[in-house]
């Protein structure tokens, strides 16, 4: 009589304490609450999770490939800093997957679907006056995904979220540039209206634009913190 195949395990499998760590510092430098060159220390890390290093060590080891933590000999981990070639090109690749989105979406976009990209920037203009950066940076982490989920396209929606992942450190860090919460919620204001107008090209335009805006932002504010400061 031939065997039955035995049952899937129903239980869910544990992320080690490692894996753990590592997902938890992945959202907190998604987030924008550890910024671009952030040392990782192991100690003080192991000490923040109430653990040895060596789960600490697992988790960097972990985040390297992902481009979030880069991790040098002798030197210890930091959260990644690009070099600047590299950064731009992934901006310039993060402005034309997010422009092309903004085009289908002034095609495709649903009435509840542009109904919800209005009610998420009409939020969003309370967060500019209370000057929240922190409500702000996570409201838009969901405006841009209202625009890839509004392109009607899943592999479009695959490859941006991932591209924004990478770039998350960056456009988070940016928005606490003076003045930058009201000139980016303006630029989302440009983007919507196109959008409702059913304007693909300019949709589109603004939407690089944006990205633009927010990438000068980022290398000014990073070449000011390699400034040395005057005696």
């Amino acid at each position: 009589m031939p065997r039955r195949p035995a049952s899937p395990d129903p239980r869910p499998v544990r992320p080690t304490h490692g894996e753990a760590i590592a997902a938890r510092l992945a959202e907190d430098i998604v987030a924008g609450l550890m910024k671009p060159g952030t040392p990782l220390d192991e100690m003080a890390l192991a000490k923040s999770f109430g653990t040895s290093r060596t789960p600490v060590r697992e988790a960097l080891r972990q985040l390297a490939p992902t481009g979030l933590v880069q991790v040098a000999p002798r030197r210890g981990a930091v959260v990644a800093i690009p070099d600047s070639t590299q950064l731009g090109e992934m901006f310039l690749v993060m402005a034309e997957l997010e422009a092309m989105a903004a085009a289908l979406c002034a095609l495709a976009m649903t009435p509840d679907q542009r109904r919800s990209l209005e009610r998420q920037h009409l939020a969003m203009a309370a967060m500019v006056r209370m000057a929240d950066v922190g409500a702000y940076r996570a409201a838009n982490v969901a405006f841009h995904h209202l625009l890839y989920l509004g392109a009607h396209n899943g592999y479009l929606l695959e490859i941006a979220t991932a591209t924004r992942r990478r770039l998350a450190p960056f456009r988070a860090a940016q928005l606490e540039a003076p003045d930058r919460l009201r000139r980016s919620h303006e630029e989302h204001g440009a983007i919507l209206l196109a959008i409702q107008r059913g304007d693909a090209a300019g949709a589109a335009t603004r939407l690089r634009a944006h990205i633009g805006v927010t990438e000068q932002t980022w290398t000014s504010m990073a070449a000011a913190l390699h400034q040395p400061s005057a005696a």
